[in-house]
């Protein structure tokens, strides 16, 4: 069987806890893998995939303990109860306010969530003669300061034969891998409470400088921000388009307008990054509809060495705006699908 799963330290964190493991999730003759780090939010470290004769590292993620650590940039976190921002870190709920950390301090917001870095636990692997699938979960008492509602989050990362993806995906050749990322937050709790969710990739083509780049985005209305990144309204809806990333600088928040496939009855968007210089066109789909992914955030970081593509449930601020914000009943459950592959 092509598929396999393995893991390998990845060494200890400064702050002397317990060592880390890095789950390997890979297809041994394609090459392609995936990396996966439970005890330090669930991460996605590293995502390879091939096209043609080229494997073509994808993501821009920390490479050891230390930088994992210092990291300020969310690489590939997994954001929840909140992507993006809250103003103030203040809310208010059925009847109550409340405070969240605030840790975006210069634009006086909370930021992300807070599961990032938190210790997710392995609770199921499976192999198949068509993918590598690692389920973790984390599992929350409601003791953070701000949001006290139990949930457990559960992240499902799947390396799978490309061909099988279920939505959006025109690549037929079976020799090729994607990857698939499911969530599902279930309110433990015994009260409704407000829910959210989003993903924080940082893309790159084996390091190319994103100003070699394009970006294809969906039908959508861009969402206008004030200073501190907060909405202020929107601008008119946009057809689906490309724009040349070349100098180009990205901090946008976008409502997703979505489309459809004749092989699913259920609705997705895909974001398209294009090498002007191989060609070669990475995909980020998302699942959209009823209390999905229905909204992407794009930031393109000083840096140039890649870009953020971010699918999100929700509008920023949505704890204050209630743009696709979810209000969770006891036992219900957050849930959906996003996938990452080369055409």
């Amino acid at each position: 069987m092509p598929f396999q799963i393995s893991t390998q330290p990845f060494g200890t964190l400064p702050t002397g806890t317990a060592p880390l493991t890095e789950y390997i999730l890979e297809h041994t003759e394609s090459g392609e893998f995936i990396t996966i780090i439970p005890e330090f939010g669930g991460i996605l470290r590293r995502l390879v995939l091939r096209k043609g004769q080229y494997l073509f590292a994808l993501l821009h993620a920390p490479d050891s303990p230390q930088t994992l650590l210092a990291d300020e940039s969310y690489a590939s976190a997994l954001l929840y109860p909140f992507p993006s921002r809250i103003r103030h870190g203040i809310y208010h709920f059925e009847g109550e306010d409340y405070a969240l950390k605030m840790n975006e301090v210069n634009r006086d917001n909370a930021l992300h969530g807070f599961v990032h870095g938190r210790a997710f636990s392995v609770v199921g692997q499976e192999i198949t003669p068509t993918q590598a699938q690692l389920v973790i979960r984390y599992d929350y008492a409601g003791d953070t300061v701000g949001y006290p509602f139990p949930f457990a989050l559960t992240a499902t990362y799947t390396l799978i034969q490309a061909n099988l993806l279920p939505k959006g995906n025109h690549t037929t050749d079976d020799r090729m891998c994607a990857l698939q990322v499911s969530y599902s937050a279930l309110n433990t709790g015994a009260t409704r409470c407000p829910a959210s969710f989003g993903w924080h990739p940082y893309f790159t083509l084996s390091g190319e400088s994103v100003d070699a780049m394009s970006l294809s985005l969906p039908n959508r209305t861009p969402i206008l921000l004030d200073k501190n990144m907060i909405p202020h309204g929107m601008q008119a809806a946009e057809l689906a388009g490309t724009i040349e990333l070349h100098e180009k600088k990205l901090d946008t928040a976008f409502a997703i307008e979505p489309t459809s496939d004749s092989t699913s009855p259920e609705s997705f968007a895909e974001t398209v990054l294009t090498s002007l210089e191989t060609g070669v066109r990475l995909i980020v789909g998302q699942q959209t509809g009823e209390n999905k992914l229905n909204y992407l955030v794009c930031y393109t970081p000083t840096r140039r060495d890649s870009i953020a593509i971010e699918p999100l449930t929700a509008n920023v601020d949505a704890f204050n705006n209630g743009e696709g914000l979810t209000i969770l009943n006891p036992g219900e459950t957050l849930s959906g699908t996003m996938w990452v592959r080369l055409e």
